[in-house]
């Protein structure tokens, strides 16, 4: 039995599918990155087909763009209390994955939750606010101003509590770790970022993605170095039929071999740059200790787009563009 919201939902992704299709949009986009990653070592002999990827990755996006708008309050209103999982709304089951409920019993005492453009990446967040995660998301402010507001009060917003922040400086980020910002009530947030993007910012740090040399955004390595007790989680939800399964881990140190690896990734990333010419001017060069975005959290966002690529969204940004802009001419 359908609901009227998951009607819509298929009205809408099939709609917007054949339009966005028709379009071609962020195609050549997505067929640069995959003909760039194609040529490193990540893939391992597989072979991504650039207009098979595209149509898969379209449908999930639509798809759950779809449930943006039609459904998104079923995820707000799920139950706090992890034992009251499997749970049953709105046409589908809600699960907490094997393990989850013991680290989203830490990340309610706060923390920093680094995600990625990954299935539906917008739903974990309020998900983990039903949950009682004091979550507060780093975004950047839309337009129009009005659009911003309704996002702001409206869509991002669990119980009364809006979970995004549009935080200025540094010093903004790490009262919302300690819990001194006025709207955290004294207690400690989980601060969320989407870290997949290109960095373009003077402080960026040189790393890794999918085989290649990459910019990454150097403010939870920031964060880290001035709050070196905090811990960190990935989270996301796992799709099979009607079933949704929220899994939620904690980053792991790395051992002795991983920083090894570590090591001779960096070697080879300036090398790549030394012979591409690049620019390092402004550029954070990293000491020993290994970068939590360039290590563990790299570690898991491949491990999630090698079980599926189609539902790594980030193939339609402009990700290596800081290290290798001639491949978007």
């Amino acid at each position: 039995m359908f609901s009227i919201g998951q009607i819509s939902v298929r009205i809408f992704a099939g709609a917007a599918f054949k339009v966005l299709g028709f379009a071609g949009w962020k195609k050549q986009t997505i067929k640069r990155n995959l003909e760039y990653v194609s040529q490193g070592t990540w893939m391992s002999g597989e072979k991504l087909e650039a207009e098979n990827l595209y149509k898969k990755m379209l449908r999930n996006l639509t798809w759950h763009v779809g449930e943006l708008l039609f459904c998104f309050d079923v995820y707000k209103k799920l139950p706090e209390d992890c034992g009251a999982y499997p749970f049953s709304a709105g046409g589908k089951i809600f699960e907490l994955a094997e393990g989850a409920a013991g680290t989203i019993e830490k990340m309610r005492r706060g923390g920093i939750f680094l995600t990625a453009h990954y299935g539906n990446y917008e739903a974990s967040g309020a998900w983990l606010c039903a949950l009682g995660v004091p979550l507060k998301a780093s975004f950047i402010p839309l337009k129009p101003k009005w659009l911003n507001r309704f996002v702001y009060e409206k869509v991002r917003c669990v119980r009364g509590r809006p979970y995004s922040i549009d935080a200025k400086n540094p010093r903004e980020f790490l009262d919302q770790l300690d819990g001194k910002a006025p709207d955290c009530g004294g207690k400690k947030q989980l601060f969320c970022l989407l870290a997949d993007q290109d960095s373009r910012i003077g402080s960026a740090m040189d790393g890794t993605f999918l085989g290649r040399p990459a910019k990454i955004n150097p403010l939870p390595d920031f964060l880290l170095r001035h709050r070196p007790n905090t811990p960190v989680f990935f989270c996301w939800i796992q799709e099979q039929g009607n079933r949704k399964i929220l899994h939620a881990v904690e980053a792991q140190e790395p051992n002795e071999t991983q920083r090894d690896m570590q090591k001779e990734m960096l070697k080879q990333v300036q090398h790549d740059v030394n012979q591409h010419n690049m620019d390092q001017r402004g550029s954070k060069q990293r000491d020993e200790k290994i970068s939590i975005v360039d290590g563990a959290y790299r570690a898991w966002l491949e491990e999630r787009i090698r079980e599926n690529p189609a539902l790594w969204y980030g193939w339609t940004h402009r990700r290596f563009r800081s290290t290798r802009p001639e491949i978007y001419r």
